[in-house]
């Protein structure tokens, strides 16, 4: 058994570097599925697959709270247990506050759900928390806590630094809400490769599994996900398309988001808040007083109504209890499950309006779509009986409802970072809210409001656009706004917010215009490219002014002529970095803004006209004219709107405080590993010196002096040493194990010892028994296995004398002394006798594996015959006919000892049958 563990051992530590070597350059990346209630955390590493990173509780997910208390700053479970006795330091529910103003509806609805909290506005008009001390948290600092606690989990859990990760959001999140996040991550130190879309996230987590499924004929799934505040589904379309990347067409897999439909209010909160007041009127109806005035008590009918709400999917009935409500009285009341849905009666058709939003988005698609579900909400029975009748199909859950869009979010961090290779899975999402260009146009005198439409309702993104401005001849702007929202409801129209994005005011195009003014030269228009990134955040990339210019092969030969000799004075007398203006190929782009009717059937009249004239008139000699696209920047200064982020200044303090903070728990820990060490270390060694083991390992004077100093320092701990610095406990700790390491090296010298000294005799009694057996294998004693020489004999066996007899006076002498006197018979003594002597036999097995016995003459041989002719002598006739054998290159090179005959060796092969020495 103990052979076979060995060889595992080996085997692992044999396969651990393949592992490593798959992604040796490759960092660890994280995904955070961040939620109103939970936060789950996958991770992808070298050598290791996709997993979900455990807290210090070692559990799969952790409560997204942190509370501040007495300055001790703690996270999860720790601050949702300090929630329930201080409820204005604990801090829940933070991703409905992200990237709102101060009067959103949202943020107004908190208040009134928790109105122990002091809330604030901001100077930017955002939200804020005022602490006990008067000292003030964003939601961004907040949440920036909880993702920097992420990363400390998974730092902790597989010990690497972790720099990059891919954050869920809810897919409705708007623009603003989305920089908010950004803005938190970087807070806490982390580099956001995507923002991506909690549904997203799920069907990638279901894809990646069913790749087998997806091929050219599209197939659809429909995913529900209600959590702890909000219910989103998503309709998502399945197939293999082609995608042309690193020059070479490849088809692969795709999904792409074709409808959604969401409820920002609907949720497993909105349930328990229910719960909640039906058991303050239960307590309130049996006279147990005013329990609204006690956040304290709201806390605990909070906690218990979520307890409650939970069992009862499972079971028909259960009893809340509550020790201590309200002075002194206990709590105790029986909550049915019918009870339950009845005040929950008017969510259940909010549930089917979600499911018929998402598919009235995707217009006419995904017919036949499996309904997969997710998030902790929809174990409800209730929700899922809704769902079978609005579907008509029973919910699947072949997925983890938990952990889903966390390992879908961690799939797709492993293929946005740099050193991983993943299975290949195009991801497409979809627009929720639509996006417009707004700008005014004078047209008969008058200024004209024109809207382009830039992406649309479930366009696809990533994606990047562009909008032609082409009767423009001076400065202007336009305005960014989102678009018709005829496909949100009404109640979640509020909570967009203002529509405006931002403001973008272009100087410089006169100038760019006459610049790019001449003969053959046609004006194109000015063209503003967006981008919508995998986050889903718009960013205006460059505005430039575009032209056309005409010219003939004459004029090219001209202009190349020209370059050429241009080009050859630069190489002589400039730099490489003089390039010539910028001219693209005429690539066809279709201008949002057009001319009017009127004008076009204007122009092309003359065109008509000036055609016939040059048809008359030309000839077939004449060139044919090529065009070019000359392109000049445009300045463009942007405003946003809307809720503006943190400026430079704001992100600076809010970091230091963080980094504060950061630090206060860094000191704390420390200075409460170093109390619990020195706490241990004092109850060990007290423990210790009373046994007898121990005690006769020293002399009187130092077991006495050890006992007293540990019991100083055990009274001192109790009385004042808790409030000792760090660096207090840290010198005590450093006296203790001065005086006490002489006693302990002493026993762990005698316990030790006996193993030891069986190993180096073991080692002797094999080492005579090769021995023995070697002599049989030299020159005097078989002539034909000379395998070793006298004087290597000779070596071992005066080596394993002197090891005996070193061996046997050693423990003599150890024997003659005292467990509390000097060490004269070390482990580390005995190691190094084993390994000298352990070193000689090895030399000489080594030398027997390479061993061959010598090769018999050969009588008769086809290689090669020779015939030799020579002056006759005693008789011969002149003639000798020898025999030449082709000569065979060694193996190795023989030993200058071992080829004392002069005899080429051979390695005997493992497996071969004509080996002799078996007996070895």
């Amino acid at each position: 058994m103990a052979l076979v563990i060995k060889m595992c051992r080996i085997l692992c530590l044999a396969v651990l570097p393949l592992l490593l070597s798959q992604n040796v350059d490759a960092a660890a990346v994280i995904s955070i599925d961040f939620g109103s209630e939970w936060m789950k955390i996958g991770i992808v590493s070298p050598g290791v697959p996709m997993e979900i990173v455990l807290n210090k509780e070692s559990k799969r997910k952790t409560p997204a709270v942190v509370a501040f208390r007495d300055d001790v700053r703690t996270f999860g479970e720790d601050a949702v247990t300090v929630g329930v006795r201080f409820p204005k330091n604990s801090y829940k529910y933070l991703l409905d506050l992200l990237g709102k103003p101060y009067d959103h509806p949202l943020v107004q609805a908190y208040k009134e759900r928790f109105p122990y909290y002091e809330i604030a506005p901001t100077d930017r008009g955002t939200p804020e928390f005022i602490h006990d001390d008067n000292t003030k948290y964003t939601p961004e600092e907040l949440v920036a806590q909880l993702l920097a606690k992420a990363k400390d989990f998974a730092e902790i859990s597989h010990g690497q630094q972790i720099t990059e990760c891919v954050i869920t959001i809810p897919g409705y999140f708007n623009q603003v809400e989305r920089r908010a996040m950004k803005e938190a991550a970087s807070l806490a130190g982390l580099n956001v490769l995507q923002l991506i879309n909690d549904y997203t996230a799920i069907a990638i987590n279901y894809g990646i599994f069913r790749r087998k499924e997806i091929n050219e004929t599209a197939w659809h799934a429909l995913f529900f996900d209600m959590g702890a505040a909000s219910t989103k589904a998503a309709l998502v379309e399945y197939r293999t398309v082609k995608i042309k990347e690193k020059g070479y067409v490849e088809t692969v897999p795709q999904l792409q988001v074709i409808g959604v439909g969401y409820d920002r209010t609907l949720g497993g909160l909105e349930m328990t808040l229910r719960l909640r007041e039906h058991l303050i009127k239960a307590w309130e109806a049996n006279g147990g007083g005013d329990v609204r005035a006690s956040p304290r008590s709201m806390e605990k009918l909070f906690r218990e109504a979520e307890r409650v709400k939970i069992v009862l999917s499972a079971n028909t009935e259960h009893y809340a209890q509550i020790e201590s409500l309200l002075d002194d009285k206990d709590f105790k009341h029986l909550v049915t499950r019918a009870d339950f849905e009845a005040l929950c009666s008017d969510l259940w058709p909010r549930v089917s309006g979600v499911i018929q939003r998402a598919v009235a988005a995707a217009a006419g698609s995904g017919s036949g779509a499996r309904l997969i579900v997710a998030g902790g909400a929809s174990r409800v029975p209730a929700v899922q009986e809704v769902l079978r009748t609005a579907v008509g199909l029973e919910p699947s859950r072949s997925i983890n409802a938990d952990e889903a869009a966390t390992l879908g979010a961690v799939y797709r961090a492993a293929s946005l970072a740099t050193g991983y290779k993943v299975a290949a899975l195009n991801v497409r999402d979809a627009v929720i809210l639509p996006i417009q260009v707004v700008f005014t146009r004078h047209v008969d005198g008058n200024d004209k409001l024109v809207k382009r439409t830039l992406f649309g309702p479930m366009n696809p993104y990533p994606q990047k656009k562009v909008i032609t401005f082409n009767k423009h001849m001076d400065d202007f702007s336009f305005n960014v706004n989102y678009a018709e929202l005829d496909h949100i409801p009404s109640n979640e129209l509020k909570s967009i917010g203002t529509l405006n994005l931002t403001q973008v005011v272009l100087t410089g195009v006169r100038d760019a215009l006459v610049k790019n003014s001449g003969e053959n030269i046609e004006h194109k228009g000015i063209k503003a490219h967006f981008n919508l990134d995998d986050s889903g955040v718009l960013n205006l990339v460059n505005v430039e002014f575009v032209a056309e210019k005409t010219v003939t092969d004459e004029d090219e030969d001209k202009d190349s002529t020209l370059s050429k000799i241009g080009s050859t004075i630069s190489k002589l007398f400039g730099s490489d970095s003089e390039l010539p203006e910028k001219a693209e190929e005429k690539s066809e782009e279709k201008p949002d803004e057009q001319p009017q009717e009127a004008e076009k059937n204007e122009t092309l009249k003359v065109n008509e006209t000036t055609t016939e004239k040059q048809n008359t008139t030309e000839t077939e000699s004449k060139p044919k004219p090529k065009i070019v696209i000359l392109k000049e920047p445009i300045k463009a200064q942007e405003e946003i709107l809307n809720l503006e982020p943190l400026s430079p200044e704001e992100f600076k303090l809010s970091k230091t405080k963080i980094m504060e903070l950061n630090n206060i728990d860094k000191k704390r820990i420390e200075r409460e590993t170093a109390l619990n060490n020195l706490e241990a270390f004092v109850v060990d060694a007290q423990m210790k010196i009373d046994t007898e083991e121990y005690s006769e390992c020293g002399t009187p004077e130092q077991i006495e002096e050890i006992r007293k100093i540990c019991t100083e320092t055990s009274e001192w701990l109790y009385d004042d040493g808790y409030e000792a610095p760090t660096e207090m406990y840290e010198e005590k700790l450093s006296l203790l194990k001065e005086k006490t390491n002489p006693v302990f090296y002493k026993h762990w010298e005698h316990r030790e010892r006996p193993d030891a000294v069986a190993a180096i005799r073991n080692l002797l009694n094999s080492s005579k028994e090769f021995l023995k057996m070697s002599k049989n294998y030299t020159k005097e004693a078989n002539a034909e296995r000379d395998v070793f020489t006298d004087v290597e004999i000779t070596v071992l066996e005066k080596k394993i004398e002197e090891t005996e007899s070193w061996l046997q006076k050693s423990i003599e002498e150890q024997n003659a002394l005292k467990k509390n006197e000097d060490i004269k018979l070390t482990v580390d003594s005995i190691r190094e006798k084993i390994t000298n002597l352990d070193r000689e036999v090895k030399y000489l097995l080594n030398k027997m594996k390479i061993w061959k016995p010598k090769k018999p003459a050969k009588k008769e041989t086809e290689n090669k015959t020779e015939t030799v002719v020579g002056p006759e002598e005693n008789g011969s006739t002149g003639k000798e006919e020898k025999t030449v054998e082709q000569e065979e290159k060694p193996v190795t090179e023989p030993n200058q000892e071992e080829d004392s005959g002069g005899e080429e060796t051979e390695v005997p092969q493992i497996g071969e049958e004509n080996v002799e020495h078996s007996e070895l």
